[in-house]
């Protein structure tokens, strides 16, 4: 008999009535070992808010500077002035990759860096001035609340007088990273940096308060614990209730630092006493997450942190969103050995959702329709093709 049966019963009772779960739901759904149940669930909840659609657009990632004033334990992308592999581009440069970008159409211009401790707060808005002049129909999605909170510090100016100046130059959205995990029985050994939930939600705020809709993020997989991930979630869902300017909640996985650098260190701080993530782990927390988020209208899967298998299964445990094409995502890559693609065409992502059973949609930053396509092939219409068999 299942000893979760009661639980498994209240759960499904709140769920079909519409009932709100709670801190203590979260942390029991993660004790369930029946991920099954768990997908049927989460999939009934993604279903109920967008069917059999999966989206994702065509984006570039573009990262100006490694170089960061923090260490933050987890991180293996950042450099410190001088190192071998420290780099900051010019604004002339990050123009010149942004016009080797028009053959790919992308959408969108998705902008992360290091916390630089000399470039100037001027910087920021004159590149995104110029990158939205050489690409002007690409939404720029740039910065997180942590950089927005350092341009405070290098500028003397507030967060609302930064937004503004971003929005000015083209910003339309910020980026969801940052978060980690907000409890601070985790964050203080994990981020080595200022910005944490009262700013980051203080800024995200502001945002939303301006017309931005933006990501929320949560790093998963490292020394926190399922009741830091229910708790991290409840903030959000929190804010959201307040605000309703989230448009996608992004579940992160942890990674080991496997890459060798150009200088050999690995700058991973965690790795020795963590094993990341399982597969299994991972369809759990989007499952239970998809289960607690019920103002969130999209969960999405970052391939590139889960691989693109975990990626597929996620569709039917929640997730509804692949991302995009990516190309040279450096945060990721600058760490793993994972196996995953630096650059996805539309036509593979196209192909990978319609492999897993679901309606392709791209979307733009806004999670605007842009194009929807043709769903997969029923089985039976598969099975009246005849199959190439390999000896």
């Amino acid at each position: 008999m299942d000893d979760n049966a009661e639980f498994k019963a209240g759960i499904e009772e709140k769920l079909a009535a519409g009932e709100r779960l709670t801190f203590e739901d979260g942390v029991g759904l993660y004790e369930v070992d029946d991920l099954a149940w768990l997908g049927r669930l989460a999939h009934g909840v993604r279903t109920a808010k967008n069917g059999d659609r999966t989206m994702f657009n065509v984006n570039r990632h573009l990262n100006l500077t490694n170089v960061c004033s923090a260490s933050c334990a987890y991180c293996s992308f950042q450099r410190k002035p001088g190192e071998t592999d420290a780099y900051t581009m010019r604004v002339e440069q990050a123009v010149a990759l942004a016009e080797q970008m028009r053959g790919d159409a992308p959408t969108e211009l998705h902008i992360v860096n290091g916390l630089h401790p000399t470039l100037p707060w001027r910087y920021y808005p004159r590149v995104l001035k110029a990158l939205k002049e050489t690409l002007p129909q690409v939404n720029l999605k740039a910065f997180t609340a942590t950089e927005v909170q350092w341009f405070e510090k290098i500028s003397g100016l507030s967060a609302d007088e930064i937004l503004d100046e971003l929005i000015e130059a083209g910003l339309e959205s910020l980026t969801g990273g940052g978060a980690e995990i907000f409890d601070w029985e985790v964050r203080q050994h994990i981020v080595d940096h200022d910005c944490h939930w009262e700013d980051w939600s203080r800024i995200h705020r502001l945002a939303h308060q301006k017309g931005l809709r933006t990501p929320a993020t949560m790093l998963y997989g490292h020394i926190e614990e399922p009741r830091h991930r229910v708790d991290h979630v409840l903030r959000l869902r929190e804010l959201q209730d307040e605000t309703g300017g989230f448009a996608v909640f992004i579940p992160l996985r942890y990674q080991h630092d496997f890459h060798d650098s150009k200088d050999g260190k690995i700058r991973n701080k965690l790795q020795a006493r963590t094993t990341m993530a399982s597969p299994a782990e991972s369809l759990k927390t989007f499952a239970v997450s998809r289960l607690l988020l019920d103002n969130f209208d999209h969960v999405k899967c970052f391939w590139v942190m889960h691989g693109l298998d975990v990626a597929q299964l996620s569709l039917s445990f929640g997730a509804d969103d692949l991302d995009g094409s990516v190309v040279e995502y450096k945060i990721t890559h600058d760490a793993d050995a994972y196996g995953t693609p630096d650059k996805m065409t539309r036509d593979d992502l196209l192909e990978l959702i319609r492999d897993a059973g679901f309606q392709p949609v791209e979307r733009n930053t806004r999670y605007e329709v842009v194009r929807e396509y043709e769903g997969p092939q029923s089985i039976a219409e598969r099975r009246a093709e005849p199959q190439s068999v390999k000896f």
